[in-house]
């Protein structure tokens, strides 16, 4: 019912972007006077101000005509609202008023189907990633075995310690706050498992184009792909790797989603 309501309001600008209008909304919430519906929307402005968005972006200023009486039309000011700014003014909203309870209630519920769904497909993500970080690691091993790399674990040092702005394996389980036994790879988030993706598959290739033997230099090699990936993470403004807090194991993410299979069947 109330997800109908919602989306009846809605509309739909040239660009294909959704909004809806603040003085329909103001109804549905059974505000009467619109100067009360104004003071809800500052409330709303603060909060999304303070939660670092822009407020622009959500509340979108404009005039629009308004009957007054049956005869008389004036323009008045109003504003076209984001879904996000909805949300935020059903919890800046007087929750006294049956029908605003029940709205804070339905967003509650949709704001937590959201999470879920935004859960379950980062789960997924770093499910596929993390399956193929094991392959192409395995894959690599082999190619600097046969570029007469002898200490596996110094190779491996040298991409962390370029892409990891100097942190070496130890370094990283201190800065992530990972206990000696967690590994590294089971508990990166979907962009860091992608950016290490890269970096292994781009380690391989350059040791077998460039015909690179011996452990110094293959070392090197593995220093200067680390080099160029965290370059490019920094040019697109991204997260340096060693900034990106540690997630919860895989075999939580596993859990997770077994379960998530599990309902479906169901």
């Amino acid at each position: 019912m109330w997800n109908n309501i919602f989306e009846e309001i809605k509309h739909i600008n040239e660009y294909g972007n959704e909004y809806w209008l603040a003085r329909e909304f103001a109804k549905i919430l059974e505000y009467k006077d619109f100067s009360n519906f104004e003071n809800v929307i500052e409330k709303a402005k603060i909060a999304c101000k303070n939660s670092n968005e822009d407020i622009e972006n959500h509340f979108g200023e404009f005039t629009e005509m308004v009957q007054i009486w049956s005869w008389v039309e004036r323009w008045f000011p109003s504003f076209q609202l984001s879904r996000y700014a909805c949300y935020l003014i059903i919890q800046n909203a007087d929750p006294k008023k049956e029908t605003v309870a029940l709205w804070q209630t339905y967003f509650a519920i949709q704001t937590r189907k959201q999470e879920i769904s935004e859960q379950l497909l980062e789960d997924s993500k770093r499910k596929q990633l993390r399956d193929e970080m094991s392959k192409h690691n395995v894959s690599l091993a082999e190619t600097a075995d046969k570029a007469w790399v002898k200490y596996y674990g110094v190779f491996t040092n040298y991409w962390y310690m370029w892409l990891y702005n100097w942190l070496d394996v130890t370094g990283i389980h201190k800065k992530k706050w990972l206990k000696k036994s967690e590994k590294i790879l089971d508990h990166m988030s979907s962009e860091e498992l992608a950016a290490n993706l890269f970096r292994a598959t781009q380690a391989e290739a350059k040791l077998k184009r460039e015909n690179i033997y011996g452990q110094d230099k293959a070392n090197l090699a593995h220093f200067e792909v680390g080099k160029e990936v965290r370059e490019t993470i920094k040019k697109l403004g991204g997260t340096m790797p060693e900034e990106l807090p540690a997630s919860d194991s895989i075999k939580k993410v596993e859990k997770r989603l077994e379960k998530s299979n599990d309902n479906i069947l169901e």
